[in-house]
């Protein structure tokens, strides 16, 4: 049974009408079922007919024009190091190399990423360009419109089939010859149509989306910088905090954290996906507890420096460096100091190191800090932490809509 999307049913999950066509979800995935026929779950009512079964070298081809770079530009010059992650599309290249032949792209082609592949680099084409050897270049063919044939690449299922067949293994690079053997159905043109503009209105409200997002951290930013700009008095960091050192030596406590440089404590099995990093014996560990701070000397320069929110207590590797504030300190205010361009640049400053750069305990206690009154601090803190709540709001809402669209492309292709 094939369920069809119903213009009169409403799944509160779903944007409305105005984002994508008030789209009711089929339960045939939750229920195990599946339709018969080569037919997907998930299908507008007006069409029927099962969908031709072919490869995706049927459906489509590599590119093989090429283009001198002298004709382009750092911003229609794509290679895998200025293209995004999980289907971001692009950014402008740093750089173009000098009078040399590259693949040339028209607008309407899918980009891929070849290096790495499960990195999901994956580009919609909106202009003609050029491209470096490492970019796999998708041009449509007759019995497949290039918006549908975007959503067969930017697709799990299909960057799954191609590490299947992907060699080396720091630097794991796709097989063209494997990736054409892609099983894919297509639909008529019509139905092409109709599934590719119902996904491009759920896409464009998923970068409205990330733009309140990066707004709002613009904002947060720029009210950090105005709040830390000379008010109250003078102090060196190393007068408002105090160095914690105790450790796990009876080993009563068992949750293992990491810094995260975006995500702050987390378990450290959360930081290390497939490998155990953390000692048998953990008595060595250093305990720390809610609002303590804690961080990687040899990663603060890239933010690895954090506030325990999310957990009552845990223990910490022996590497980090581990402090809590004074009394008359509000724990919230010194963290969105560590947040500064004053505090990073002071940071620079006092790097230390050879091989790899780390930031001493003394270091981070000579650098200089201005603070108010603690009703001031406390007021700050309060801002920041509600700006922090909407931002994790609209977090959650775009994850929300990341997640309908990879349940769409399961649903609506076979």
């Amino acid at each position: 049974m094939t369920t069809t999307i119903n213009k009169e049913q409403k799944n509160p999950n779903v944007p409305n009408k105005q984002e994508h066509n008030q789209t009711c979800l089929s339960s045939a995935e939750r229920d195990g079922l599946r339709p018969k026929g080569n037919v997907p779950n998930l299908r507008f009512p007006e069409f029927e007919g099962e969908w031709e079964k072919c490869k995706l070298g049927d459906a489509s081809e590599f590119s093989k024009e090429r283009v001198n770079t002298q004709n382009l530009s750092s911003d229609n010059y794509v290679a895998t190091e200025n293209m995004l992650q999980d289907y971001q599309g692009f950014i402008e290249a740093s750089s173009v190399p000098t009078n040399t032949n590259v693949v040339k792209f028209n607008k309407g082609d899918v980009l891929l990423s070849n290096i790495r592949p499960y990195l999901k680099k994956v580009w919609f084409a909106d202009k003609n360009g050029g491209c470096s050897a490492d970019v796999f270049v998708f041009k449509a063919l007759s019995a497949c419109i290039p918006d549908f044939l975007h959503y067969i690449i930017a697709n799990d299922r299909f960057i799954n089939f191609a590490m299947s067949g992907a060699k080396g293994v720091k630097m794991p690079r796709g097989d063209k010859e494997q990736m054409k053997t892609y099983e894919i159905g297509l639909p008529s043109i019509e139905e092409q149509k109709k599934i590719a503009t119902l996904l491009q209105l759920l896409d464009e409200r998923i970068a409205t989306q990330n733009k309140i997002i990066e707004d709002l951290k613009k904002l947060k930013c720029a009210i950090i910088e105005t709040e830390y700009n000379g008010k109250g008095h003078e102090y060196r960091i190393g007068d408002i905090i105090d160095q914690v050192s105790q450790r796990n030596k009876r080993c009563l406590v068992n949750t293992v954290l990491s810094v995260n440089n975006k995500l702050g404590f987390i378990n450290q099995d959360e930081q290390f996906e497939d490998r155990t990093v953390a000692s048998e014996d953990t008595s060595n560990y250093k305990v720390v507890f809610k609002d303590d701070f804690a961080y990687n000397p040899a990663r603060i320069n890239v933010g690895s420096i954090a506030r325990l929110k999310s957990f009552d207590k845990g223990i910490v590797s022996p590497m980090y460096i581990c402090f809590k504030v004074t009394d008359g300190i509000v724990p919230e205010y010194l963290e969105s100091y560590f947040a500064t361009n004053h505090f990073f640049k002071e940071m620079q400053k006092r790097l230390e190191g050879s091989v790899r750069l780390c930031l001493s305990f003394e270091g981070l206690c000579n650098i200089p800090i201005f603070v108010p009154c603690i009703d001031e601090q406390t007021e700050i803190g309060k801002r920041i932490y509600q700006l922090e709540n909407k931002i994790k709001t609209e977090c959650n809402i775009l994850s929300l809509y990341e997640k309908q669209k990879q349940y769409l492309l399961r649903q609506m292709f076979i």
